[in-house]
């Protein structure tokens, strides 16, 4: 009997969680509050000069997205947009582009994947991200004046299970 209530409320926590992991239950104009009930405390939120206001949701450090929701000045839901894609990697241009665009572009690093390099004095921050379902990760490399100086996208060979893809 105790199994079961268990494994009923570890079933009602696991959809209850997935719910709220995209935002997908939430309908445009819903309130900055209701974003908020659903997905949780947001990891950053930035004001943009129109008013609104984007609110970051990294799922790191092991999920692998990480979404910006836009709350326009009125306190409606606009838009999510899961910010951790190609197309957003390659917006991204090697000695322009500085630390701040990155940081607003892809939502904040998880504070672990960060790493200051102290003798070549530049900082690298990582994202790991999904291409379709290939584990990937994504590093950046920042100079002191915070700008980007280096990128490289890699399969995440570190989560694959030992002896994946051998016959």
């Amino acid at each position: 009997m105790i199994r079961t209530i268990a494994a009923i409320l570890f079933a009602a926590l696991a959809i209850g969680g997935c719910a709220s992991y995209d935002g997908r239950t939430l309908a445009p104009g819903s309130s900055t509050a209701q974003v908020e009930a659903g997905m949780g405390q947001p990891a950053a939120r930035v004001t943009q000069p129109d008013g609104s206001t984007v609110l970051y949701y990294p799922r790191g450090p092991e999920g692998r997205h990480a979404y910006a929701v836009t709350v326009g000045r009125d306190g409606a839901l606009r838009s999510i947009d899961q910010r951790l894609t190609l197309a957003n990697f390659n917006t991204l241009m090697i000695g322009k582009t500085t630390a701040r665009e990155v940081r607003e572009l892809l939502g904040p690093p998880d504070p672990y994947a960060m790493t200051k390099l102290v003798l070549s004095q530049r900082e690298v921050w990582e994202y790991k991200w999904l291409d379709y379902q290939e584990k990937r990760v994504f590093w950046f490399q920042f100079s002191d004046d915070g700008i980007l100086r280096e990128s490289m996208n890699s399969r995440d060979d570190f989560h694959e299970s030992p002896g994946a893809g051998l016959p």
